[in-house]
């Protein structure tokens, strides 16, 4: 069945990505963006797809990566990660691959984004640019409308699928060619320049890499949680527990929704005060428990006014329910929030680990080829075939007059 679709772009909301689907457009191309979203960016939400459809004239498509994102962010990404938490090549080389298998599902003949050659200096240099593409699995389908006349033709365009005389040759980190651009085109709105991922922002930083690196296993529903309330970790010799404490009534909501079978929701008796979800609680000890109990009763005003112990609930999911009776940590020492010189220092040392690790295995490749090379030297020094008579050497002359 013919496709209805000549191509798919990357579409993240933003003015390139914007630009580059409309370039394509107004060639006559059927375009259908792809939004994907997870617990870092972009949106699954319909009236998101119906505003960009109204504002823009752009068809998309929302598709959930949160799976692919949480496994990219939990473990160390090859191309490791930026300032923050941002992996940003590897995350570029996911969406690709996802994007090209959406792309066959469609039967499209290509795939297009809204990168700009010199924009970003982690993920957009030439050099970067093509390694996403070669790593992504791309090659000869990837099209850069933004800055196509800076980058060798495409196969898109060499058969005429796509006019290049229409591309253009945006270079680097100024957006006076976008903006005239967008100008040109009537936008009522325009999206800031901001790439919109949380993982490059420092207080995101502090909720997120603690997940990681704690929790053990974390999912994309653990990410989702680190965005809602106050976040809180008692760690000791045996166990890292994570306290997620409400801010509002929309952050109880929430913290009700997100509620797991390992979970418990935890309360103040008989006063008003926040709600707070122990992430994994069931499995915590009884004094983690009880430092929990009393971080939490010391945000319930009116009970710490009242004096003496109070009582916090522990709800399981099943509702089964017990009650801890403690004293307020006014002084909040027991569970701690993460600072971002604390990620910082981690992130590091992490580096670190894995560049010694690189370079020891760069190291045996190294001395693996050398002894390979030894190897094939020495056999080609023996004999050629077993069983020749061994070179008697230069024949002896008699000397003159003997």
């Amino acid at each position: 069945m013919k496709s209805i679709y000549d191509g798919v772009s990357l579409f993240s909301g933003g003015l390139d990505s914007i630009l580059a689907a409309r370039l394509l457009a107004d060639q006559g191309l059927r375009m259908l963006c792809l939004h994907f979203w997870s617990p870092f960016f972009g949106t699954p939400s319909s009236s998101a797809r119906d505003r960009w459809k109204r504002l823009y004239g752009l068809e998309v498509e929302a598709l959930d990566c949160s799976r692919e994102m949480a496994a990219l962010v939990s473990g160390w990404p090859p191309h490791g990660f930026g300032k923050v938490m941002n992996p940003c090549v590897d995350c570029k080389i996911l969406l690709l691959r996802l994007a090209k298998k959406r792309m066959e599902e469609l039967g499209a003949k290509f795939i297009a984004t809204g990168e700009v050659m010199g924009q970003r200096p982690m993920s957009q240099r030439r050099d970067v640019l093509n390694t996403i593409r070669r790593e992504a699995g791309v090659d000869g389908l990837l099209l850069r409308p933004l800055s196509a006349l800076h980058l060798d033709p495409t196969p898109m365009e060499e058969s005429g699928l796509v006019d290049r005389s229409k591309l253009l040759g945006i270079h680097g980190r100024g957006r006076q060619d976008q903006l005239a651009l967008a100008k040109a085109y009537g936008m009522e709105e325009i999206p800031s320049p901001g790439g919109g991922c949380w993982l490059a922002e420092r207080e995101n930083a502090r909720r997120y890499w603690p997940i990681r690196t704690r929790l053990g296993s974390p999912s994309a529903a653990d990410y989702r949680l680190a965005a809602w309330g106050r976040q809180y970790w008692l760690v000791t010799a045996d166990q890292a527990c994570w306290l997620v404490m409400g801010r509002n009534s929309y952050d109880n909501e929430t913290l009700k929704k997100s509620q797991e079978q390992e979970d418990l929701l935890a309360g103040v008796c008989d006063y008003p005060g926040p709600l707070a979800l122990l992430r994994r609680g069931r499995s915590w000890t009884a004094e983690a428990r009880r430092l929990a109990a009393a971080m939490l009763a010391s945000y319930a005003p009116k009970a710490v006014q009242a004096g003496g112990e109070i009582g916090v609930w522990m709800k399981e999911r099943s509702g089964i329910q017990s009650v801890v009776r403690v004293l307020p940590d006014m002084e909040r020492i027991g569970f701690t929030r993460m600072t971002f010189d604390e990620v910082k220092a981690e992130k590091h040392a992490e580096a670190s680990r894995h560049q010694a690790e690189e370079n020891c295995e760069r190291e045996r490749r190294r001395r693996e080829r050398l002894e390979r090379r030894l190897a094939e030297t020495a056999a080609s020094a023996a004999p050629a075939e077993e069983g020749l008579p061994a070179d008697p050497g230069p024949a002896l002359v008699p000397e003159q007059g003997s």
